[in-house]
């Protein structure tokens, strides 16, 4: 069985979350202490990470696992270092984003959910990202990346190949 720990600065930003909600709540916090942890875990949620969080939360493990296997946004499975998420939902697919899709996994030789072998690169599709008016557009950390053409993804997947 493996043991984890997380750092005391994780900790710390746990209980500031935890303590935002009434006693006994502390489930409502499971989302950004989740957020927090997979940061702290290059980028995913194993089961003895997710397991820790239950028992840090007092919840059960089954209550962590249903929540970071319903959202886009939690990995279960190592990914690379660069998590190019693309916009799947109508309005999106309408301005080309299967286009995108398409011409992103011949680039990098990956399929949906793959890391490219070097572990720079893992292509996920993505639930609406809130950019109807802008798509095709795809999320890349914390930053939106809208009105995608194949020229704007060649650029892009070029710059941070080189940030490596």
């Amino acid at each position: 069985m493996t043991t984890v720990q997380f750092s005391e600065e994780t900790y710390k930003k746990i209980q500031e979350i935890v303590q935002r909600y009434p006693e006994g709540k502390q489930k409502s916090a499971l989302i950004p202490v989740l957020h927090i942890v997979q940061a702290e875990h290059q980028g995913w949620l194993d089961v003895p990470v997710m397991d820790h969080v239950a028992e840090t939360l007092g919840i059960l493990p089954v209550e962590v696992y249903e929540v970071a296997s319903f959202y886009s946004m939690f990995n279960l499975t190592p990914v690379g270092k660069h998590v190019l998420y693309v916009c799947q939902t109508g309005p999106c697919m309408l301005l080309g984003s299967d286009k995108i899709m398409n011409h992103i996994k011949e680039k990098l030789n990956i399929e949906e959910g793959e890391t490219t072998s070097d572990g720079l690169f893992t292509l996920k599709p993505a639930e609406c990202l809130g950019a109807c008016g802008y798509g095709p557009m795809l999320q890349l950390g914390e930053t939106y990346r809208e009105n995608l053409t194949i020229e704007k993804v060649d650029e892009l997947l070029e710059e941070l190949k080189k940030l490596g």
